[in-house]
Formats: structure tokens, sequence, C-alpha cells
């Protein structure tokens, strides 16, 4: 995974490199310190390699390449910043500036957004994996 892009925005060319990130002057740069969620107008659809990401406001579209990106994605809304949705999601610490990358460029293209709710207290915090099978009922058991 450390020499391919976990996010393609067809809209903006070529990938950038693992690591490099371009802010535009107007626009605020990412900071994982701060708690994001999934934008509210933007759809993942699950596909075999991760996600499509579609943005019913500005219509773009783009394509997480990873099953542990899309989980992360659906985590920020519960957790206080990147750093601890990406420790709750078992992503190995190696990993961390090429998910940040990732991060940086759905904000830049609005499918995440800054969380300017309350952030939930360390008592109210999701811990453990971010993956849907693990949500998934215990047998004979009903959510």
């Amino acid at each position: 995974m450390a020499d391919t892009a976990l996010v393609t925005d067809p809209a903006a060319g070529a990938t950038p490199a693992a690591g490099e990130v371009t802010v535009p002057a107007d626009e605020r740069p990412f900071d994982p310190a701060l708690p994001w969620r999934k934008s509210r107008s933007v759809a993942l659809r699950p596909e075999p390699f991760g996600a499509l990401v579609y943005h019913f406001g500005n219509r773009k579209l783009s394509f997480l390449k990873s099953m542990p990106l899309v989980a992360v994605v659906k985590a920020l809304e519960e957790h206080p910043d990147v750093p601890s949705t990406l420790r709750a999601c078992d992503v190995p610490e190696a990993q961390h500036p090429a998910y940040v990358t990732a991060l940086a460029t759905l904000s830049r293209s609005q499918m995440i957004e800054i969380r300017t709710s309350v952030s939930p207290t360390t008592s109210e915090l999701v811990v453990g994996p971010c993956t849907e099978a693990d949500q998934q009922p215990e047998e004979g058991r009903s959510l």
C-alpha cells in the first residue's frame, strides 16, 4: 500500500506522492488534530476495492482504494481527532502519514468536513476495530 495512493480523484488528474499535500492559498490546511466527519452531502457506495464516494452538492466523485480507509472515514465522527480514529481502527503507526494524506485529499474535495458539534468525551469514544464485520450482532442477539 505504500506505493499507491489511498484516494483517487479523477477530476484532479495525477495522484500526489504519498505524504505530499498541496493546499491552495485560499484553502484552510488539513489539520488532523481537529474533529472531522464524512460530509452530510456525501454517500459511500461499497465496492470490492473499497468504496465510491459521491458528493451530491459539488458532484465530485472519488475512489477509496482500501477497506480500512472506508472504515476510517465512517469512524471519524466517533472520535475527537484523526490520530485517535486511526488508532481505534487499528491502522499501523507506519501507515498514519498515508492515511492523513488521503484524508487531506478528501477534505480538499469536501468529502469530509470539520465537525462543529461537541466532540465525544473519552468515556463516549468507540474503542476497537472499525470494520462492519466487528459490529455485527452476536448469534442469537439483535441490535
